[in-house]
């Protein structure tokens, strides 16, 4: 779990392995037989979507994975990957789309493995594949936008009351995922409408930037990811905080510090994937997908000040408190 709701700058190897060399490494640590599988993107560490067909002792059948081989900097603290992959596996319990790991071949949640040229050490999982596609490819309205914003207020309030290891500490703040953008949500619709499609939330993915903090961090975050893509970013925020409030309503200070703390978190996202663009150009692209919208986005917020973007986001989000809100989009 890190300790604040900060994007580190890359300051690690993130790994390098061939697909050639990621099948042999399922086979030898989760004894499993590799279909085929194809690289997924990833801003630090390295994703494989992978298919396996049966295992090595023979058994019949077919199941999708995600192998994830974890940087070398998080990998030097193993102890704070299980304890992400544990609350994932709880969330998971407690009926959250939320990926669960294949175990190893000694029973582990988890391997720590050589896997480039420099011989560092990756920590390694093998999780459940979830289906859907990333809220940044779709067109969001209201009512995902609403959902989104409960979503993340009971992962949390969930987390901070249920889930208890022991190298986290019991905190009245209360546990955050603390990455919840357009690209680690998932949804999947089964409506035949083109004209007005509905959308259930599928997969929630990356908990690697977990911690401890404000309930109000997490909606800021959400807030200003579901922004990015939209093509009205500022009615954004209401829909958002209605539906978070609905499961932890925000104090009159946390509501005070929400347009400064989406602000900054637009400002540290752009600032850091621009710094790091420059170490890594061979992953600019990944990286700068918040920069292509997101200083346009920061700068409209500014011009329109503060007062007048949050009596948008309040005024919104109190009409939800006079009408019951509309069919969960779990019903697509």
């Amino acid at each position: 779990m890190s300790s604040g709701n900060d994007c580190q700058p890359q300051t690690f190897t993130k790994p390098a392995l061939s697909e050639k060399e990621a099948a042999e490494l399922v086979d030898r640590v989760f004894g499993l037989n590799v279909s085929w599988l194809r690289p997924l993107p990833s801003y630090d560490d390295q994703n494989f979507h992978v298919c396996v067909s049966g295992n090595n002792d023979g058994a019949e059948g077919a199941n999708e994975y995600v192998l994830k081989i974890t940087n070398s900097a998080d990998s030097q603290e193993p102890e704070l990957i299980q304890v992400q992959t544990q609350a994932m596996m709880f969330l998971s319990a407690e009926g959250f789309p939320s990926a669960t790991p294949y175990l190893t071949k000694d029973g582990s949640i988890m391997s720590l493995e050589s896997g480039d040229p420099g011989n560092k050490k990756h920590v390694v999982r093998l999780l459940s594949y979830l289906p859907g596609m990333p809220v940044a490819k779709i067109a969001t309205n209201a009512q995902l936008l609403y959902e989104i914003g409960k979503l993340a207020a009971s992962l949390d309030k969930a987390l901070a009351e249920k889930f208890h290891h022991p190298s986290v500490k019991s905190l009245h703040r209360g546990i955050n995922h603390g990455d919840l953008n357009d690209h680690n949500i998932l949804v999947d619709c089964s409506s035949a409408s083109l004209e007005n499609p509905q959308y259930r939330v599928s997969g929630i993915l990356d908990f690697s930037d977990m911690s401890y903090g404000y309930y109000v961090f997490e909606v800021a975050i959400a807030i200003m990811y579901m922004m990015i893509e939209s093509p009205d970013p500022l009615g954004v925020g209401g829909h958002v905080l209605a539906g978070f409030e609905s499961v932890v309503p925000l104090t009159a200070e946390e509501r005070g510090a929400l347009f400064l703390l989406v602000s900054g978190r637009f400002a540290q996202s752009l600032v850091i994937a621009a710094h790091t663009a420059l170490l890594y150009p061979e992953n600019k692209e990944y990286l700068m997908i918040t920069a292509k919208t997101g200083w346009k986005h920061l700068m409209t917020m500014f011009e329109m000040g503060q007062e007048a973007v949050e009596k948008k986001w309040f005024e919104t989000a109190q009409a939800y408190t006079h009408r019951a809100p509309a069919p969960s989009v779990g019903g697509c």
